[in-house]
């Protein structure tokens, strides 16, 4: 029989549009022209402020050469200019790449090489770092570099045009154009990667319009929110939130450097209602001195990824004005996919009951189809028994593209019609997951992914180490560590300052080992290191 649903009834112009994030922007702009979108220091923007700077920043670019699938680089801390460019770069049709400024120079030059950037704009607190990952570059991008008036310790410039001079060239009545299909690439993100070179992440619009009304309704952002950026926007473009804000007509507060006073004095001056970052965050909050804290009677909704907070540190905060969400994502599913649904009735448990509830990652995201936890092998689910241990895998909207110029890594990650966390977990039987195990040895200190097979190559380039495996420490500021385990050859000798010297010089600062043991690796009968012992080793440490 024909489908009486589906004559005279195609899609047309009228009644389809490609999703995009970008739309949220002019929304707002053109509902809320005069509301507060941005603070910086004392640089305040409207709406419709920050919607012309877009224009102008997107009109400079296309001028420049920028179209689509090109790639634009930015090596930034969380300042107005990054959120402009979230919506610049990719109102050209061009891919924006926001890169870790944790990173050492090397990587970053393969990033830069990878990604193949155009252009990348620059800090002047990072243009030093720049500068050195781009020596040896065959076709080096053209460097925009922010002079940032309102941070006094701004060394001087390194490189010839300013982002002001750049944007001059721009003209803000530059029309908004949807990209052709919502499949397009909008941002680039790279994981640390666990064998070597990281992999580049594609998002495209469709995933990041979509993960901004996930994030309104998972964190319950409201109308008008004012959200504190201490998650970094190079990290998973800030879980989105730098389109997110937007859809709600909220209030994005800039904050250069993240630390305890100027976290307090902006939550107590401008009434910050959300903030996100990482539990080293919490940490500085819970031990800031008394003259680094200002007093607020609202509550502020914090979302945190990374290990959940012990049940003391949940207290700790409460009691602080903070309520806590925790999350669990990863660069593939564009941040968090997976949130701690708190039941009210949980309240009222005993610690007992209640503090492992407190320890579990959680449920699906609203907008991401399917989370289950499989077996790798024969991709069933695992019993639901809290016990069963399977990989964490993801389907839906909200997982990324792909990994750009990487089809064997896209098609393993993909294999069976899920993405492949890596991630071990458990699935209890009222759904809610829980992470046991990394299956990669990714060690995440800080927030920030580190691979022990990364430093594990450092080590064993040292002369003197015959053997060598890197495993997690807990850290009670940093959430975990590497910890070095180091066989030395026979007849040789290694001193921990000769071999954190070492370290120093080829590894960035954040992926250093803090902990070196020095003796004999316990191994299986065919050489295999067993890494389970040397973490309980860590532990007890």
């Amino acid at each position: 029989m024909p489908n009486i649903f589906e004559n005279g009834l195609e899609r047309r112009e009228a009644n389809f549009q490609p999703l995009t994030p970008l739309s949220f922007l002019d929304r707002a702009a053109r509902i809320f022209p005069e509301r507060l979108a941005v603070i910086h220091g004392k640089q305040r923007l409207t709406y419709a402020d920050f919607h012309e700077g877009v224009a102008v920043m997107a009109s400079a670019l296309a001028k420049a050469g920028i179209g689509k699938a090109d790639t634009v680089a930015a090596l930034l801390p969380n300042i107005p200019l990054m959120l402009t460019l979230h919506y610049a770069v990719p109102r050209t049709g061009g891919v924006l790449n926001t890169i870790n400024t944790r990173l050492d120079a090397a990587t970053i030059r393969f990033i830069l090489e990878h990604g193949e950037a155009k252009i990348v704009f620059v800090d002047t607190e990072f243009s030093q770092l720049l500068a050195e990952a781009l020596v040896g570059m065959d076709a080096p991008p053209r460097v925009i570099e922010h002079r940032d008036g309102e941070w006094a310790e701004a060394p001087a410039a390194r490189f010839s045009q300013s982002d002001a001079t750049f944007a001059a060239a721009g003209d803000a009545a530059a029309l908004f154009k949807r990209p052709d299909d919502e499949w397009d690439a909008i941002a680039l993100n790279y994981t640390s990667g666990t064998t070597g070179n990281p992999k580049g992440v594609v998002y495209s619009h469709r995933g990041a319009s979509l993960m901004c009304f996930a994030n309104t309704l998972a964190t319950d952002l409201g109308k008008h929110p004012v959200y504190l950026w201490t998650l970094p926007m190079f990290h998973c473009n800030g879980w989105c939130f730098p389109w997110t804000i937007s859809a709600v007509a909220g209030t994005h507060v800039c904050l250069r450097h993240v630390r305890a006073e100027p976290i307090f004095e902006a939550i107590a001056e401008h009434k910050v209602t959300h903030l996100c970052g990482a539990p080293i965050v919490m940490s500085a909050l819970l031990g800031a001195k008394d003259n680094e804290k200002r007093g607020f009677s609202h509550r502020v909704r914090f979302i945190t990824a990374a290990a959940p907070p012990p049940e003391a540190v949940l207290a700790a905060m409460k009691g602080a004005g903070f309520e806590v969400v925790h999350v669990y994502g990863l660069t593939e599913v564009y941040g968090p996919a997976v949130v701690n649904e708190w039941k009210s009735e949980w309240d009222n448990l005993p610690e007992a009951e209640r503090a492992p509830r407190m320890a579990r990652q959680g449920v699906n995201y609203p907008g991401l189809e399917d989370l289950a936890v499989l077996d790798p092998e024969t991709m069933q689910p695992v019993p639901a028994d809290g016990q069963s241990l399977g990989e964490v895998m993801f389907r839906g909207n909200l997982v990324m593209k792909g990994y750009l110029k990487n089809p064997s890594a896209t098609e393993e990650a993909f294999a069976g019609g899920w993405f492949h966390s890596g991630d071990l977990a458990v699935m209890h039987g009222d759904g809610y997951i829980q992470l046991k195990d990394r299956s990669k040895d990714i060690i995440i200190s800080g927030g920030e992914n580190i691979s022990s097979i990364e430093v594990e190559d450092v080590l064993y380039k040292h002369p003197s180490v015959q053997m060598a495996a890197v495993v997690a420490r807990p850290d009670a500021k940093w959430g975990e560590h590497p910890c070095a385990f180091i066989e030395i050859k026979s007849g040789q000798s290694l001193s921990i300052e000769e071999i954190s010297s070492f370290c120093r010089s080829r590894l960035a600062g954040f992926k250093m080992p803090r902990t070196f043991v020095f003796g004999e690796l316990p191994k299986t009968s065919t050489g295999k290191i067993q890494k389970f012992i040397l973490r309980e080793r860590a532990r007890a440490l």
